[in-house]
C-alpha cells in the first residue's frame, strides 16, 4: 500500500527562488541589511497600497507590535480582551503590567461579544483589545460606540486579518491601532514579521521611535524603546510574496468552498457562515464538533485524523484564561466564559493552504464524514 504523505494544517507561502535571488544580490551590493533600509521602506509603501491604509510600521515579529501599541497609547490599568486567541494577545498586556479582563465571545464569529464588553467596564478599564478571530471581522461599530461612550482606546489584534475587507474597506482602519502577524503560518508571511497600523503621522513617528530603542536622532533617545526592527532580507521576501498572495488566497478559497459544501449536512459538525460583505483571506477553516450529535468527541476525531497523517489543529485550545499565568484572575472563571469554553472544547481547524491537492482535501473530508 502506498504510504500517505502528511497533510499539514498550513504551509508557508514561499517566494520563487528565481525571483528572490536578484533581491539578495542587490542587498549584498548595498551592504545595508537592517535599520530602515531600502526594502524596508519599499515594503511599507507596498503594504499601505495593498491593504488600503495610510500608515504602517514593520516589526520583526507579530508580538512586538501589540506590546508597542500599548506603549504608544500609554495604556495601563485593566484592558478587556478575549480568552479565545493565541497567547501573544494577552502576553502583550502582561508584559506592560496591565491586568487582562476576559469576557465571553459571540458563537457566530468567535469574536468578543460587545454586550459582555460593556458589562465588564470598571473605573480601572483603559482599553479594549479585541481579536479578529480566524480573520472574521469583529463588530467594530458596536465596540467603537462602547469605547467612545466610556473614553476607551481600542487596539485590534488583527494577526489573522491580512487583506480582509468589509463593504470594500480594510478592517485595519478600525480602532486606534491594529496589528498584523507575518509569521510563516499566516496567509501572507515574511518568515517572521509583523506590522502596526495607525491613522496619523505623529503616532507612526512615536511607534518608529519605540521600535528602535527610542532613538529620535543619533544622540537623542526620547523613550525607553525596544529593538523591533525587521531586516532587509525578510522585507525583500515580503515584497515578492505580495505579488503571489492573491493567488494563494484564491487557492485557499477553493479549498474552503469544497469543505463547506461537503460538510454542510454532517450531523454534529458546525462551521462559521460566510459573513455578508466581507472579503476573506481564508486564514483558517475551523469546525466545531458536538460530541453527542457527531458520535465521537473532538479529541477522538483529532487523533483519528493524526492516525491518517492529517494534521489538524485545536485552535484555540485551551483558552488563554486556563493557562497558569491567568487562571487565578476573577475573569478567568469558566463560569464567566461559557461560549468560549464550549468552542475551545469543540474546535478543530482543518488543513487549509495553497499547497493542498484535490486528493488532500478529499482525504480530509473522508475522515471527517466517515467518523
Amino acid at each position: 500500500m502506498k504510504e500517505e504523505k502528511p497533510i499539514t494544517v498550513t504551509s508557508p507561502l514561499l517566494p520563487p527562488l528565481e525571483e528572490f535571488i536578484p533581491y539578495l544580490e542587490d542587498i549584498w551590493s548595498r551592504k545595508w541589511i537592517t535599520n530602515n533600509g531600502h526594502y524596508h521602506q519599499e515594503l511599507e509603501k507596498a503594504l499601505c497600497d495593498y491593504l488600503g491604509v495610510e500608515y504602517i510600521s514593520l516589526f520583526t515579529n507579530g508580538t512586538l507590535p501589540l506590546i508597542t501599541a500599548l506603549q504608544a497609547l500609554r495604556i495601563g490599568g485593566e484592558v478587556i480582551t478575549t480568552p479565545y486567541s493565541f497567547v501573544a494577545t494577552t502576553h502583550s498586556l502582561w508584559w506592560n503590567g496591565i491586568r487582562p479582563v476576559f469576557v465571553d465571545i459571540d458563537p457566530a464569529t468567535g469574536n468578543l461579544d460587545p454586550e459582555k464588553v460593556e458589562a465588564a467596564i470598571t473605573p480601572r478599564t483603559t482599553a479594549i483589545m479585541p481579536v479578529h478571530v480566524y480573520g472574521n471581522p469583529c463588530n467594530t461599530k458596536a465596540l467603537k460606540e462602547i469605547a467612545d461612550k466610556y473614553g476607551l482606546k481600542v487596539i485590534y489584534d488583527a494577526a489573522h486579518a491580512f487583506g480582509v475587507k468589509r463593504d470594500g474597506e480594510s478592517i485595519l482602519k478600525a480602532g486606534d491601532i491594529s496589528t498584523l502577524s507575518f509569521h510563516a503560518t499566516k496567509t501572507y508571511n515574511t518568515v517572521e514579521g509583523g506590522a502596526l497600523i495607525c491613522h496619523d503621522a505623529e503616532t507612526k513617528k512615536r511607534i518608529d521611535y519605540l521600535k528602535n530603542f527610542g532613538f529620535a536622532g543619533e544622540t537623542t533617545v526620547v523613550a525607553p524603546g525596544i529593538n523591533g526592527k525587521i531586516d532587509e532580507i525578510r522585507c525583500a521576501y515580503g515584497l515578492i510574496n505580495l505579488k503571489h498572495v492573491d493567488d494563494a488566497i484564491a487557492a485557499r478559497k477553493s479549498v474552503a468552498d469544497t469543505y463547506r459544501e461537503a460538510l454542510r449536512d454532517v450531523e454534529g459538525v458546525r462551521m462559521f457562515e460566510e459573513m455578508p460583505g466581507v472579503k476573506s483571506n481564508y486564514s483558517y477553516f475551523p469546525i466545531f464538533i458536538n460530541e453527542k450529535e457527531y458520535g465521537i468527541s473532538r479529541d477522538a476525531l483529532y487523533e483519528k485524523m493524526k492516525s491518517r497523517d492529517v494534521l489538524g489543529r485545536r485552535y484555540f485550545y485551551p483558552l488563554i484564561s486556563e493557562f497558569s499565568t491567568y487562571r487565578g484572575l476573577p475573569s478567568a472563571n469558566p463560569a464567566n466564559l461559557p461560549v468560549a469554553t464550549r468552542m475551545a472544547n469543540e474546535v478543530i481547524c482543518l488543513p487549509l493552504h495553497h499547497d493542498l491537492s484535490d486528493s488532500d482535501v478529499a482525504r480530509t473530508i473522508e475522515i471527517v464524514k466517515g467518523r
